[in-house]
């Protein structure tokens, strides 16, 4: 993945909580080892022509252990399923499967983001994304 400061919602941007990396060591068929990674993340999209924003994680799997969040996410070259939302906000309505506890929990970080879209909600580090940010070298 690639960081950068300026927000564009067509390169499909996520700001993540460096701090919440969970890795978990997994074993191959041949004896080798990998590592599975998780990182709690936000992000913006469109729906039906409106701005939503969105919660869950970015996962992958990589041969190194990351020591750090950003070291997960420079390492983290496979976007093909984007992140793993577990909640949504568009304004009016939450959208996803998880306890009354945890919906309150999302929308105190998704209503305030969504009202100041598109700034970066605090405590996130961002952007990252998928896509070489416009401006940057390939």
């Amino acid at each position: 993945m690639h960081r950068t400061d300026r927000f564009l919602i067509s390169q499909k941007p996520y700001a993540v909580d460096l701090g919440s990396l969970q890795t978990a060591r997994k074993e191959r068929q041949d004896g080798s080892s990998f590592y599975f990674g998780r990182i709690n993340a936000v992000w913006f999209r469109r729906k039906q022509g409106a701005n939503v924003a969105c919660i869950g994680s970015l996962w992958g799997f990589q041969d190194d252990l990351p020591a750090t969040g950003t070291d997960f996410l420079t390492a983290h070259t496979d976007g093909t399923y984007g992140g793993d939302c577990t909640g949504r906000w568009d304004g009016s309505s939450y959208w996803g499967n998880v306890t009354l506890d945890t919906q309150e929990e999302h929308l105190e970080i998704l209503r305030p983001m969504l009202d100041a879209y598109p700034a970066l909600p605090d405590g996130y580090s961002g952007w990252w994304t998928f896509q070489t940010p416009k401006g940057a070298g390939a």
